[in-house]
């Protein structure tokens, strides 16, 4: 009888690891060099890609961008699950503008955790807050994080492994290629579906899920776009998007993520005037002959 991939790795990788593999839960845990080579000859490339298995390098660090705005009721447990996915984080939190008694949570979160907090004084919205954190980001790659708990950052494993195996500059979460995914309104799918569909045609490039939050990228491929940013609300998903591929030349990959949709009650915030928004940020972005450069 032959033994799956997870039996295998019984008494090779951490305990921790395999009894998650079995369940299904998180894709890797910290493989060091050494190990990694010893895991990567009995299983090959091919497997390992599947499991997640691969090295961070010594010294690495990653640069999770967090924009906040009236999160008072999730913002501890979003950096509890950062905590807990065993990644080295510099953890950058914008506050733009809040009003519900964010910026005092913030505030005592910081004596007793390692952050970075950084206040807009007025809000400006969720595009300001990203530049304003990409801009202070010092680690080797960098990603965005939304303040509610739509997103799962465990999945920051499965988005750095393209990256760390060099096989990719800007890696996309997509919340559509998951089999497994809760099903989210027929509307939601129907817009974001129109506007992946549409940037993908400009862009010459197949995008899936253009309006995620998960865009993670290597610093250097981003740093020289930064000075260009310009939009303040949720067009800074299209501009990124078409700078990156405009201005850089970058290697784009998409990978599958978890994601758990909340609700206009629970605090949501992108309306649709957001998405015709985003419409005039590909027109522009991606057509318009001024603003290609």
């Amino acid at each position: 009888m032959t033994e799956s991939p997870v039996s295998i790795c019984d008494g090779i990788l951490p305990e921790k690891l395999v009894s998650e593999l079995r369940d299904g839960k998180s894709p890797v845990f910290p493989v060091d060099s050494e190990r990694y080579q010893v895991i990567r000859s009995l299983l090959g490339e091919a497997i390992c890609d599947r499991l997640g298995v691969f090295s961070i390098p010594d010294g690495f660090c990653l640069s999770v961008v967090i924009p906040v705005f009236n999160e008072v009721d999730t913002i501890t447990n979003i950096l509890d699950r950062l905590d807990e996915i065993g990644l080295p984080m510099e953890l950058i939190l914008v506050d733009d503008g809040s009003t519900d008694g964010t910026r005092q949570r913030l505030e005592e979160l910081a004596e007793t955790r390692k952050l970075r907090v950084i206040l807009h004084d007025e809000n400006q919205g969720k595009g300001a807050a990203i530049r304003t954190g990409m801009a202070q980001a010092t680690g080797d790659v960098i990603v965005i994080q939304d303040a509610d708990l739509e997103y799962d950052p465990v999945d920051f494993w499965w988005l750095l492994q393209p990256i760390l195996s060099n096989r990719a500059d800007v890696v996309y979460g997509s919340r559509y290629l998951e089999p497994t995914q809760a099903i989210p309104p027929l509307w939601h799918r129907a817009v974001n579906g129109l506007l992946s569909g549409l940037a993908s045609l400009v862009a010459g490039m197949r995008f899936t899920d253009v309006e995620t939050c998960y865009k993670m990228m290597r610093r250097s491929t981003v740093e020289p776009i930064l000075p260009e940013l310009k939009e303040d609300r949720f067009g800074i998903e299209i501009e990124l998007t078409f700078r990156l591929v405009r201005q850089t030349r970058a290697r784009f990959f998409e990978v599958p993520i978890r994601y758990e949709r909340r609700t206009y009650a629970e605090g949501k915030k992108i309306t649709w005037r957001d998405g015709v928004a985003a419409l005039w940020c590909i027109a522009r972005y991606g057509v318009l002959p001024a603003t290609r450069d």
